[in-house]
């Protein structure tokens, strides 16, 4: 099958209108005659050999193929905004930009630490920070959207992404608690935990199973009063008292210092972060820094 090279200006007509579900309002928001839309739609779908819009009533709706059109053109045209973004930058050329995706599930405290050894390079670093789900950030992370992924998971083993893992180190976890909780329940720990009021992450966390494992095999019951997909939502109602809530034993003191808890003992339990990148060689400066002092600045107290 002949294939044709990609009008980028007809798939940005295409765009418009999929995004304003008419060819009338994608023409007064682009200020171009109804006609030019319609022929450029047409060239385009010529091009691709597929019908990517379909007449249902007054409105234009997207076929399979246009689904699948419009997902690419999101991305990019995404892309295109923040090449645009990147250039505009009156210091380009004397600041290298980071872009890095956080998991939801990941310490906000351990993603500081692990991004300060970026922020200490002889060149100046501009770190901009996403926050989502870790499946969409591996999506973004496979059309080059983002540098690199912090994450508490490796890259799950039948993937087709060409994306690596680079365990960055793990730290054993333990329960906090405000002091009057852990003053209740530091004695006689597990066994005190029968009936606790517990805050844990969601099952959607890599670290929820392991959790449920250590109380099963310590053979304590704790009475679970909230589960948390947000990390740092967990740790905010930890900080009030409304239950023990586990955390990275390495952090103890900077649990202590924004939340006011103390550790309550140790689960015998290890959470380990990641960096998770397109290449298996890191070749961005400031990633390869970060993995580079990651285990003495972060892990190691």
């Amino acid at each position: 099958m002949k294939t044709h090279n990609l009008n980028y200006r007809h798939l940005y007509y295409f765009w418009m209108v999929a995004k304003e579900g008419s060819i009338t309002r994608a023409a007064e928001r682009l200020d171009v005659a109804i006609q030019t839309i319609s022929a450029q739609l047409a060239l385009l779908e010529q091009s691709v050999g597929k019908a990517l819009l379909a007449p249902q009533g007054r409105r234009l709706v997207l076929t399979e193929a246009g689904r699948v059109a419009l997902a690419y053109a999101d991305q990019i045209f995404l892309l295109g905004e923040q090449m645009q973004e990147v250039l505009s930058d009156n210091d380009i050329g004397r600041t290298m930009r980071l872009t890095v995706g956080l998991s939801d599930s990941l310490p906000k405290v351990i993603a500081s630490r692990l991004l300060e050894a970026a922020l200490h390079l002889p060149q100046r670093v501009k770190l901009v920070c996403y926050e989502d789900d870790f499946e969409s950030l591996l999506g973004d992370l496979s059309v080059h959207k983002l540098d690199v992924i912090l994450t508490d998971r490796p890259v799950p083993s039948g993937t087709t992404l060409r994306v690596f893992s680079h365990l960055l180190g793990e730290s054993e976890i333990a329960l906090f608690g405000v002091p009057k909780l852990a003053e209740k329940y530091r004695q006689n720990f597990p066994a005190s935990l029968q009936g606790a009021p517990v805050l844990l992450p969601t099952r959607n966390h890599a670290i929820r199973g392991r959790l449920d494992h250590w109380f099963e095999i310590n053979d304590v019951r704790p009475e679970v009063v909230g589960e948390f997909d947000d990390n740092a939502l967990l740790n905010i109602f930890g900080r009030i008292g409304t239950g023990l809530f586990p955390g990275p034993s390495a952090l103890a003191k900077e649990v202590k210092e924004q939340f006011g808890a103390v550790a309550v003992g140790a689960m015998k339990v290890n959470e380990q972060f990641y960096a998770i990148s397109n290449e298996r060689k890191i070749k961005h400066p400031a990633v390869d820094a970060i993995l580079s002092e990651v285990h003495e600045k972060v892990f190691v107290r």
